[in-house]
């Protein structure tokens, strides 16, 4: 069962679980969180690299960038704060809980690199390495697996604009599965929604849209996903 470290200086735990919304409203009682998640981001995004580095000696260094991004990536994130139930940790505002926040994908990765970055003021670089190697090692050895057995893709049957046909070959490819699209956030009116979906294959998130249809976000999402494989290029996110 995957838990969180033991801190020594437990404040830092506090305020790396402290989001913006909850210290506007209690300005007296704790600082945000961001200032961690940008320390947390730069940790995570060296360790995991460092990571890839020695366990994948085979590996080009666009296959590590790709990797690495897969591993540092919003959706992925997300996930591991859920495996540490930092949804439920989290200190949010009033607004921000009514919005669905402990589910939100965004504040569990933030969070998550908060966390990461809180850690590494308590107890340093090698204690980090520890906790997060064994939440890590499982994804990444799976996707090293993928990216050294993965055959030759070609897109010649589909349009450039066809991301979901392209993501779904590539899946098929790599994966055996066809990928599946879940929405995981809807916002406004009935006139004017906005759905935000996320791609997974295999249960990995592979990437995340946004749009005012659910095809839309879907495709969104598709490209979101080839783009971090390298395949196209990046949507733009709102």
């Amino acid at each position: 069962m995957t838990e969180l470290p033991t801190f020594q200086n437990p404040s830092l735990l506090q305020r790396a679980l402290t989001h913006r919304s909850y210290a506007n409203e209690y300005p007296q009682e704790c600082e945000d969180n961001e200032r961690l998640e940008f320390l947390g981001d730069a940790v995570l995004a060296f360790l995991v690299g460092d990571w890839l580095y020695r366990q994948a000696p085979h590996l080009s260094e666009g296959d590590l960038t790709r990797l690495r991004s897969l591993l540092v990536d919003a959706p992925q994130l997300a996930n591991f704060a859920s495996q540490l139930h930092l949804g439920d940790r989290m200190l949010l505002g009033k607004g921000a809980i009514q919005d669905g926040g402990r589910e939100n994908i965004s504040l569990l990765s933030s969070t998550f690199e908060a966390v990461v970055g809180a850690y590494y003021l308590d107890s340093g670089i090698e204690a980090v390495k520890k906790f997060i190697e064994p939440i890590f090692a499982p994804v990444a050895t799976q996707l090293i697996k993928q990216q050294t057995q993965k055959p030759t893709v070609s897109f010649q049957n589909f349009s450039d604009s066809n991301y979901k046909g392209r993501f779904q070959q590539w899946a098929l490819a790599n994966w055996g599965e066809n990928p599946k699209y879940h929405i995981i956030q809807e916002r406004g009116p009935d006139h004017n929604k906005e759905f935000t979906t996320q791609v997974c294959v295999a249960g990995k998130p592979f990437g995340l849209g946004q749009g005012n249809s659910k095809k839309q976000a879907e495709k969104a999402a598709a490209q979101d996903a080839l783009a971090k494989l390298g395949l196209a290029q990046s949507p733009d996110i709102g």
